[in-house]
Parts: structure tokens; C-alpha cells; sequence
């Protein structure tokens, strides 16, 4: 992996560092993912669900209003 891959895997957060994040559990969160109300990259070497900080905090928004 080069080092702007890595500098990029910064930006996202894994299953359960997501779901502290939005304040629901990782079950909520693989559920959103899967009706398509958040939508999850996987890890380059793992495949590990990984959330974008910018998408999480879209979501955020929407749930305060």
C-alpha cells in the first residue's frame, strides 16, 4: 500500500468506532449499511467495513434534526 493509501485510511473509521461516533451500536450501523442509509468502504488488505468521517457526520446531522 503506498503511503497516500494510508494517509487516506485516516479519514475512516471502523465498524465500531462508527457506531461510538453516532452513539448507536455496530448492529445499527451494519443495518444502515445494509438498506443503504450509510454507505461503508472496505479496508484494501482486511475487507473490514470502514465509514468515511465526512458521511458519518452527514448522518449525525440528520439525526439532530
Amino acid at each position: 500500500m503506498s503511503i497516500p493509501a494510508l494517509a487516506k485510511l485516516e479519514e475512516f473509521l471502523t465498524v465500531n468506532q462508527a457506531a461510538e461516533h453516532l452513539g448507536v451500536s455496530a448492529s445499527t450501523l451494519r443495518n444502515w449499511d445494509r438498506a443503504g442509509k450509510l454507505k461503508a468502504r472496505r479496508h484494501p488488505i482486511n475487507g473490514y467495513r470502514l465509514y468515511s468521517r465526512r458521511e458519518l457526520d452527514r448522518v449525525l446531522r440528520l439525526l439532530k434534526v
